[in-house]
């Protein structure tokens, strides 16, 4: 587990695909043993979740105050985040945006779903944006940038799908028979920036490289 960057109130860490963020914070622990004492178990001082196939930047507060403090800023919609994704096809246009309500799945629980306002059972869905921008694009495939603007469970990859565009890899949002990379065995789905207000008022970047099997894909094609 690689460490980006830590200060008195706060822990980023790079988080691994295939590992779970409860998980992770088993291995947070031992380290860090202090953060038992912050907010409540098994979560802890969890600012923010990632997919259990989701990489890269994670936020940890270290400090009571410091978690009450980065949760509000997700809250208030204040952070920025920057996703790198392959997505299934050729995305048409450059850029876009994504805007609907996502719910929970009547069908499968597991999953998400989009609803749209006058859609029946949409009452009550919460609102989830999503813009996008090509980075780059492949024979059956296309790169792109993902910054959410609202955070949903599993926003991006029901976005996606929603478009016909569903991540590579994804068996939850994926197509039946989609094409997918050799030797890619979760979805292709990075947090790669994020930028947050800190307790002395500065805005503060992070960045995360993109992991060596992931790189190795887009060599591939």
């Amino acid at each position: 587990m690689k460490v980006i960057y830590q200060d008195n109130d706060l822990l980023v860490v790079d988080k691994p695909a295939k590992i779970d963020v409860i998980e992770l914070m088993g291995l947070v622990l031992k380290e860090y043993p202090e953060i038992k004492n912050i907010g409540l178990a098994p979560r802890y001082g969890l600012i923010h979740r990632l997919d259990k196939d989701t990489s890269g930047i994670l936020l940890i507060a270290k400090t009571e105050m410091g978690l009450i403090f980065f949760q509000k800023q997700f809250k208030l919609k204040r952070v920025k985040k920057t996703y790198i994704a392959l997505v299934i096809g050729n995305v048409r246009d450059d850029k876009g945006r994504i805007e609907t309500l996502i719910g929970r799945s009547k069908k499968d629980g597991k999953k998400q779903k989009v609803y749209l306002e006058t859609e029946p059972g949409s009452e009550g869905k919460r609102d989830a944006i999503t813009d996008y921008q090509v980075v780059k694009r492949f024979k059956e495939y296309t790169l792109i940038n993902a910054f959410p603007k609202t955070g949903r469970k599993h926003q991006i990859r029901c976005h996606f799908s929603y478009i016909n565009h569903p991540l590579a890899g994804d068996k939850v949002y994926g197509f039946k028979n989609q094409p997918c990379p050799k030797e890619l065995d979760h979805h292709f789905l990075h947090a790669e920036n994020l930028q947050i207000e800190m307790s002395n008022g500065k805005i503060k970047e992070f960045h995360s490289d993109l992991p060596k099997d992931l790189k190795n894909i887009l060599e591939q094609l």
